[in-house]
């Protein structure tokens, strides 16, 4: 992997920490560091020791700001294009990882920041952490998912005030509309997340990556649709060995021991 200038990343207990390190900017997002993103993921997704991320950032005022301005000022329409794809692939990776991501938010999550919010799996902010999407003050729109995934979070009504008036809220007005899982004292943050992904990884592999798929496909589909994709699902994780471990160990009233496979 290559180094990292704008991230630092470290692996412990088998949680990735990703930390968005550029407090000088508010850790705003430019090409590199997206870049960066894409690697520690990359890296975490196929890393059979890891079986979650952490992902915040430096300081104690951003979790991240926005897309670095300087490099959105210059852009024409065809760089333009490509910069919110890099940005809408990075974090589509971070949705469909396939393990749990956990946003730990603390400070401001605004423009780009609260889309790469939106984009993990889980949402925890301190009381400071505030969240809005100001694009439309600088000409622009939100091009980094937050047209799409903030609708599917928090509702079509609430996204589009939220959008047109570029207002930023705080974390308890983020909390009631659910676009945060939970608010936690600062100094527990990461300790609350950490806890989190302990729940998630004490269950079976495999049916934490189908369950994810199962819910973030299913979005996109009628109901129906959604419904045949779940008893797809459901089936494959039926013939894998951590079903039968898990219902093996809940009849002989026993911890499970589960393998992944």
């Amino acid at each position: 992997m290559q180094s990292l200038l704008n991230l630092s990343y470290e692996k412990r207990a088998g949680i990735a920490y990703v930390t968005v390190n550029r407090p000088k900017s508010l850790n705003a997002l430019n090409h590199a560091t997206l870049d960066e993103i894409r690697a520690v993921m990359e890296d975490a997704r196929d890393d059979s020791a890891i079986h979650g991320v952490i992902l915040t950032g430096a300081g104690d005022k951003a979790f991240v700001a926005g897309a670095d301005i300087s490099e959105i000022a210059p852009l024409g329409a065809v760089d333009a294009a490509t910069f919110t794809r890099q940005g809408q692939t990075t974090f589509d990776l971070i949705e469909n990882l396939g393990k749990p991501v956990i946003a730990a938010i603390n400070g401001f999550a605004l423009g780009g920041g609260c889309e790469l919010a939106m984009a993990c799996t889980i949402r925890l902010a301190t009381e400071r952490a505030h969240f809005g999407q100001p694009e439309v003050k600088l000409g622009v729109i939100p091009g980094f998912g937050g047209t799409q995934r903030l609708p599917r979070l928090i509702g079509k009504g609430r996204a589009m005030q939220l959008i047109l008036t570029a207002t930023m809220i705080d974390a308890a007005e983020a909390y009631r509309i659910g676009l945060v899982n939970e608010v936690v004292p600062a100094d527990a943050l990461l300790s609350r997340a950490e806890a989190l992904l302990g729940q998630i990884a004490a269950n079976a592999p495999l049916a934490t990556r189908f369950a994810i798929q199962a819910i973030n496909r299913g979005l996109d589909m009628s109901q129906d649709q959604g419904m045949l994709l779940e008893s797809a699902l459901f089936s494959v994780c039926a013939a894998t060995d951590d079903k039968r471990e898990g219902t093996s160990a809940f009849l002989e009233k026993r911890v499970a021991r589960f393998s992944a496979r």
